[in-house]
């Protein structure tokens, strides 16, 4: 808990965003693929934060990442939480461990904003559809990869493995595109994020 207090629960301010900003830059300038493990609850809030400017580094990082010249692909491995989660998780490729999970708040940040009751965090989890499967259902992930059984945890190396052969197969495919193919694929990916279609018949 004390290690987790002091790394603010894995949640970067805006010093770690600029960091991120340079080295996508820098696999930018090398054509080097950019490769992103996601797990975070979100930036960190703190009212130093704010004061250095922590939304305009997101949005800095996610215009970086969206633009680099290179194929990119994000695996969310544990909690994918917010703007800060999609900061360096707005990818070619989205990837997501099956028991992880990825949304724009927690079930608990939902249940409290709009049930003000803590009893309705079931509620709010399935409301939010933040499960590796639904979210591959919803177009929201390319791929959910399969965990050992007991979770990533109880087998690292053969979680591990699990990655490393479903990032092959992705930056394979992403590296045999030309790059304005690439970046058009890019484009047309995220304009459609949260389109919807209307159902004759239906109010």
């Amino acid at each position: 808990l004390e290690e987790q207090k002091r790394y603010r629960f894995g949640m970067a301010g805006p010093a770690g965003y600029r960091k991120a900003v340079r080295l996508m830059e820098l696999a930018g300038r090398l054509r080097l693929p950019l490769v992103s493990l996601v797990d975070t609850p979100g930036a960190y809030p703190g009212v130093e934060a704010e004061s250095h400017n922590i939304a305009g580094t997101i949005a800095q990082c996610l215009q970086t990442m969206l633009g680099l010249p290179v194929p990119t692909v994000a695996v969310i491995v544990g909690e994918g939480g917010s703007g800060g989660a999609v900061a360096i998780a707005c990818a070619d490729r989205v990837l997501m461990l099956e028991y992880a999970i990825y949304s724009v708040i927690s079930p608990e940040g939902a249940a409290a904003i709009l049930w003000k009751d803590q009893k309705a965090v079931p509620k709010a989890a399935e409301a939010l559809g933040l499960s590796a499967p639904k979210l591959k259902e919803l177009g929201v992930i390319d791929e959910v990869l399969p965990e050992p059984l007991g979770g990533a945890h109880s087998d690292p190396q053969a979680t591990a493995a699990t990655i490393r052969a479903a990032l092959e197969k992705h930056l394979a495919e992403l590296s045999s595109l030309p790059l304005d193919k690439l970046l058009q694929l890019r484009y047309k990916r995220y304009r459609d994020a949260g389109s919807y279609r209307e159902l004759e018949g239906r109010p």
